[in-house]
């Protein structure tokens, strides 16, 4: 059984770093390759960087790592230095290919942006690899930053949804682009970001799309072990129940922890690095409601 363990755990690090090398290429290649061909703005670094680059001639990658590294500092501060290196590393990748990538093919990209369909396949296929992209990259346990920081954080002092607070900020950023760019732009940036949202949900989990889901854990002894890198890593609580096992008639505990969708990833490595043989089943949680999550004042404030 321990050679099992060590087996799994050495077959999720090689993954993990195959998501990380190439998750960030790809989302690096839709922003210097099509978003930034074609004025489309995006939501948080990587939208902030186009405006930039057309407004000072500053370079895409490193407005983006500019725009990051403040966030970092407060995302670490906020949930501890494990959460700074994993941002710092996707970051920092995705804004070193977005460079790279941009000054090989001098942010010209591979369609002709004079032709307004071309714009339109633009924000197609920006989107997609955008979306795929990132999703790779969080399947590695790391993300690339912006809003995703800035929603984290408020979040975790305020009664308010991440999802919620990271659509206001992406609407910020695109409505500036749309004022500096242009509104065609401003359009098909709103396009691709709906792109690469579906494709993140995608490719980082296969349990559906809502705000969040219910993770149902059922291990014979390692639910202690569980419970504390729940607690320590995605800084969420938990509830265990006791119950007693029909077929075997033996007493045992069933973790139930309620995660964000962007955490679902993180939590199932938990639960197969310490018990690989755990029982484990989600749900989507139709609402969510009290801290971390949607205040349950406002929800009561809608009926």
């Amino acid at each position: 059984m321990l050679m099992d363990k060590k087996r799994n755990q050495l077959f999720g690090r090689v993954s993990d770093y195959l998501f990380l090398a190439i998750g960030p290429l790809i989302s690096g290649i839709a922003a210097a390759m099509f978003y930034t061909p074609a004025r489309i703005t995006g939501g948080g670094a990587t939208g902030i960087g186009t405006i930039f680059y057309y407004l000072f001639g500053l370079d895409h990658g490193v407005v983006m790592m500019c725009v990051n590294i403040p966030l970092i500092l407060i995302g670490m501060k906020v949930f501890g230095w494990r959460y700074g290196i994993k941002t710092l590393i996707g970051s920092t990748l995705l804004s070193f290919w977005t460079s790279v990538i941009g000054h090989m093919t001098e942010y010209r990209g591979v369609l002709d942006t004079s032709d307004d369909i071309n714009i339109l396949l633009s924000a197609i296929y920006g989107g997609v690899l955008m979306g795929i992209g990132i999703g790779l990259t969080m399947k590695s346990g790391c993300n690339t930053g912006g809003t995703d920081i800035v929603a984290q954080v408020i979040a975790h002092y305020f009664p308010v949804s991440v999802g919620g607070i990271e659509f206001v900020f992406n609407a910020a950023v695109v409505s500036c682009g749309g004022i500096f760019l242009g509104l065609q732009p401003m359009l098909f940036a709103i396009m691709a970001m709906y792109l690469s949202s579906q494709l993140v949900n995608y490719v980082v989990m296969s349990f559906g799309t809502k705000l969040a889901k219910s993770v149902y854990i059922f291990s014979q002894e390692h639910t202690p072990e569980i419970s504390r890198r729940v607690i320590a890593e995605l800084h969420h609580g938990g509830t265990v129940f006791h119950g007693t096992g029909i077929y075997t008639s033996t007493t045992r505990a069933m973790l139930l922890v309620i995660v964000p969708n962007h955490q679902i990833n993180a939590i199932m490595k938990i639960i197969h690095s310490e018990d690989p043989k755990a029982f484990v089943f989600v749900t989507e949680a139709y609402e969510v409601l009290g801290r971390g999550f949607v205040s349950l004042a406002k929800a009561a404030d809608k009926e």
